[in-house]
């Protein structure tokens, strides 16, 4: 897959039982593909609308196919580090690259020709798993609460997952409970945001801004802060999903462009984005989980940024703040991971999502195949 800051590419080769329990499960070998500046700055182009209406189809389908080709690329080689033979891979599982989500017109666009996966793997692949659940009555997101109560619930403590992508997402996994309990949502900006400033800062230079060493110089402004955190969405109750439409590359030069004048560095403005995304997190947690956690587990890019981890250490006293190595899960992996475990579902016919979380009316199975070499699915 590659997510929201269309950063790179992910792959992880997981070995998962026969049945249809998740475990045990053994991650075999992950593989991170950053993918060139220039084809980020185009996925965010394209999915910010800044193409000419003339250009818009043409560079959605080209897309489609060279990332299709990244992912194959990508797939051959996590089987390759792991000295598995792709003939011996069950299946490809593919998020893609998402490029424009909208519940509210019950539609959703991740690209990445699965076809092309297909064929340069020989693999049957499963793909475009959003749109079922979409056409479910859902939001279409978050999925990856599935694989975190496999992998993170505890039948002693009640736990909250945090994944920092290009956007932040919790999962409230309550001691003990059952996956119909479990609450997951988006709320709101995680990577997204410092990303595109840390990269308007410097002129392209930096993508993202390293270990958050430009955050921690900077200096939070209360009053901005106060007015990012007026921001409706965070106030919505769950279930809920948002994405760069809304928290993209508009927003951030909008908030560029207005630091200097104000007399704010972009230091400044960073450590003020970090100060919203994790006191969200913690509003969240507050307004919308029916208790308190005991620990929260953090994967997702944001996971390597110090300044956000401090942030949130912060901001919920009491609250043992981790990264989801901690628990076996490399957090760069989690999200393929998630995937890859959707995947062995969707082709055993078994339920891959969690209605609660997304809004859909009932357990489904997500995913679309289409055969790899043999024909067979």
């Amino acid at each position: 897959m590659s997510g929201t800051s269309a950063d790179g590419v992910d792959a992880a080769l997981v070995e998962w039982p026969d049945g249809p329990e998740p475990h045990p499960f053994r991650l075999l070998a992950f593989e991170e593909t950053p993918l060139e500046p220039a084809l980020q700055a185009r996925i965010h182009r394209l999915a910010a609308g800044r193409l000419p209406g003339a250009e818009v189809l043409g560079e959605l389908a080209g897309l489609d196919v060279e990332l299709g080709e990244l992912f194959a690329a990508a797939a051959r080689a996590v089987a390759a580090r792991a000295g598995v033979a792709l003939e011996r891979v069950t299946l490809i599982a593919s998020h893609g690259q998402t490029v424009a989500h909208h519940p509210e017109r019950r539609a959703t666009l991740q690209i990445g020709d699965p076809s092309v996966l297909a064929e340069r793997t020989g693999c049957l692949v499963v793909a475009d798993f959003r749109p079922r659940d979409l056409a479910a009555g859902g939001e279409g997101a978050p999925l990856a609460p599935f694989f975190h109560h496999a992998a993170f619930a505890s039948p002693r403590e009640s736990r909250v997952v945090l994944n920092l992508g290009g956007i932040a997402n919790v999962t409230w996994l309550p001691a003990g409970g059952a996956p119909g309990e479990v609450i997951a949502f988006d709320v709101g900006p995680a990577n997204a945001l410092l990303d595109a400033v840390a990269q308007l800062a410097s002129h392209g230079a930096e993508r993202f801004d390293r270990d958050g060493a430009r955050a921690a110089r900077g200096r939070c402004e209360p009053r901005w802060l106060e007015e990012l955190l007026a921001d409706p969405f965070l106030a919505r109750p769950p279930p809920k999903s948002t994405g760069r439409e809304r928290y993209g590359l508009a927003e951030a030069e909008a908030l560029f462009a207005r630091a200097q004048p104000a007399g704010l560095s972009a230091d400044d403005l960073l450590a003020t984005l970090v100060a919203f995304s994790t006191e969200a997190v913690a509003r969240a947690c507050r307004d919308f989980l029916p208790a308190r956690a005991e620990r929260l587990i953090v994967g997702g890019g944001g996971a390597r940024n110090r300044a956000v981890m401090a942030a949130l250490a912060a901001r919920l006293p009491g609250v043992s703040v981790e990264p989801m190595d901690a628990h076996g899960v490399p957090a760069a992996a989690a999200e393929s991971m998630a995937f890859a475990l959707m995947g062995r579902n969707a082709r055993l016919g078994l339920p891959n999502h969690l209605p609660r979380c997304t809004g859909a009316a009932a357990p489904r199975v997500l995913g679309e195949l289409v055969p790899g070499a043999s024909g067979r699915v």
